[in-house]
């Protein structure tokens, strides 16, 4: 092991959530580009729903809907992002936030 190179628990960077994030820098994130296979918009609905805390993907929302993009967006298997979002233990916000704004499940 390198003489200083952190590991675990160390190698986490801290998370900041007092940052200012003005409406011009949510809209950046409509821009980004997906890896091969993965929709567009589920990449940026995927990139916004980890970076950013719940009070902030209620305000990134309604600018993703505005700028046309889908809420409802699938992926091969049919299942939407709502699917994800709700299998995950401590993102009951973030799921209540998507219905709001249309979102449903693959079973839905």
């Amino acid at each position: 092991m390198k003489e200083g190179k952190k590991s675990g628990a160390q190698r986490t960077q801290q998370a900041t959530r007092d940052e200012e994030w003005s409406d011009e820098r949510l809209k950046a994130s409509l821009d980004v580009l997906p890896p091969e296979g993965l929709p567009r918009d589920y990449n940026i609905l995927l990139r916004a729903y980890r970076g950013m805390t719940a009070e902030l993907f209620a305000r990134f929302i309604v600018l993703y809907a505005d700028a046309g993009h889908d809420v409802n967006v699938s992926l091969e298997d049919g299942s939407t992002f709502l699917d994800l979002v709700s299998r995950h233990r401590k993102s009951s916000e973030y799921g209540e936030i998507l219905k709001q704004a249309g979102a449903s499940t693959k079973a839905s």
